[in-house]
């Protein structure tokens, strides 16, 4: 059996050692969690393998035949190839009576399909939604988790190691697939709320004929205000840096639960105009809204003789 750098079994194989998933090792360390964390692209003197409460392992094959039946594999892995080259090995590795945890972003629908493949083996499964960012690790982790109740059970010593407190900030949402489907509305929203507050303090920031305090009215806003929230205080962050703003490209990427979402009210038939011209406005800033913008200047061109600006 594996053992840790602090002396007991580890308990949880923990796939994807990045930004979330190693200060998610951390604080289930913390929480008296052993971890085996697994990442080809970590070595004996990464930072995680410094500190106390840590195993790591770059096969993901090996560090599952090291661990003890049955099992418990955690993957915080991008969604897309990598989530699904993992999953495929882990289906010819794992065993009757062993768990898989997919904390990733993933949709909904594919997270219910590899459930069904891994019940075939005897794999249980559960879709965990996780949020948090980087502040995670000190302020805890949200956990929307789909599973049934005895999975959630078996979920239960890592959700109160992660979460905020043993009774805040995490849901056993419901069957396989809700985990992943409150995550995906969860960033639909965030999508939205981002793109509001972008738009209300350019148009403070625009007001030239008014020169408004940007800084001083965000932090005004911050208190007793009805739109306070930690987004507003990341926006108050970045507004004090002036200097750090002038210096970055418009553009801004997307992670796809936003379309995620997009496509769920389309099978529906619910509005979400809000969080589809939120995503919208994310593809603007990439350009690809640029060909199309061409084309309306040379329309207005055509018809009424308005001036076009050349590069």
């Amino acid at each position: 059996m594996n053992v840790n750098s602090a002396g007991s079994p580890a308990q949880l194989v923990l796939v994807g050692l990045g930004k979330m998933g190693g200060n998610m090792a951390r604080r289930l360390a913390r929480g008296g969690v052993g971890v085996l964390g697994v990442d080809p692209q970590l070595g004996p003197g990464d930072a995680l393998a410094m500190e106390a409460g840590f195993s790591l392992q770059v096969d993901l094959a090996q560090a599952i035949r090291s661990v003890a039946r049955p099992r418990s594999v955690w993957l915080m892995l991008p969604a897309g190839v990598v989530t699904q080259d993992a999953l495929a090995q882990l289906e010819t590795l794992l065993e009757p009576g062993d768990l898989v945890i997919d904390g990733g972003n993933a949709n909904y629908l594919d997270s219910q399909g590899r459930a069904a493949r891994l019940a075939a083996r005897g794999v249980e499964f559960a879709d965990c939604g996780v949020s948090g960012g980087v502040w995670g690790l000190e302020n805890g982790y949200c956990l929307m988790f789909g599973c049934t109740p005895e999975v959630a059970q078996r979920l239960r010593p890592y959700v109160l190691a992660l979460a905020p407190g043993p009774d805040k900030g995490w849901v056993h949402a419901g069957a396989v697939g809700a985990g992943h489907y409150s995550k995906m509305i969860h960033n639909g929203i965030e999508y939205a709320m981002m793109q509001a507050l972008a738009e209300g303090f350019a148009l403070l920031n625009n007001k030239t004929d008014l020169p408004i305090a940007v800084p001083q009215v965000a932090q005004a806003w911050q208190h007793g205000s009805v739109v306070r929230s930690w987004l507003l205080d990341l926006t108050v962050d970045a507004l004090r840096d002036r200097a750090a703003l002038e210096m970055i490209e418009p553009f801004v990427a997307d992670s796809g639960e936003g379309r995620w979402t997009i496509d769920e009210a389309m099978r529906q038939g619910t509005p979400a105009p809000v969080i589809a011209l939120s995503v919208m406005s994310r593809f603007a800033s990439q350009g690809r809204g640029d060909f199309g913008n061409k084309l309306l200047a040379l329309m207005r061109k055509g018809f009424g003789g308005h001036a076009i600006k050349a590069k």
